[in-house]
């Protein structure tokens, strides 16, 4: 069965839903496709380390060739063999569509997720195992990227100099 998860925001309604076939259709279909090697860190383990309870060596950590930049989506989604191995426990369950309907999903948490230069700390939603990660519009506002598509890059909001900023207004 093709399914894929996207949590729906039930404050506003939004939501965007894209299978795995589709998912992995855009993998061959190179047009305005966006990926980034990411690294993707258990934020209890980096708060062990900060306590001394723990070596930065010891940290549980996944590195991502190719994470999918989709601004479609609303946050971090990883395979399940990810999120184990990074310890990740659920956190709450939240309604998602998926291509099955609406249905009641697990939402992990929390790890560092740190891309080029920059990092944000993010809840994780579970995606099938064939789905490649991929990184919401949630990420990359906190990381103060936008997408470039025609360079198929991300890149320093320009708004802001390029430079990552944090809008407190």
């Amino acid at each position: 069965m093709v399914q894929y998860l996207v949590v729906l925001d039930e404050s506003t309604g939004n939501n965007a839903e894209v299978s795995t076939r589709e998912v992995l259709l855009m993998k061959d279909n190179d047009m305005g496709r966006v990926v980034v090697p990411a690294s993707i860190e258990s934020l209890e383990d980096l708060y062990q380390v900060q306590r001394g309870q723990m070596t930065i060596d010891q940290v549980r950590r996944v590195e991502v060739k190719e994470a999918l930049v989709d601004t479609g989506a609303t946050g971090l989604s990883m395979p399940a063999s990810m999120i184990r191995q990074l310890g990740l426990l659920p956190m709450r369950t939240r309604k998602a569509i998926t291509t099955s309907g609406v249905r009641e999903v697990a939402t992990y948490g929390a790890v560092k997720l740190n891309i080029q230069d920059r990092d944000c700390v993010c809840d994780v939603t579970e995606v099938a195992e064939e789905c490649p990660v991929l990184i919401g519009q949630v990420p990359l506002e906190l990381m103060d990227y936008i997408v470039d598509p025609g360079r198929r890059q991300l890149i320093g909001n320009p708004a802001h100099g390029g430079q990552q900023l944090l809008e407190l207004m």
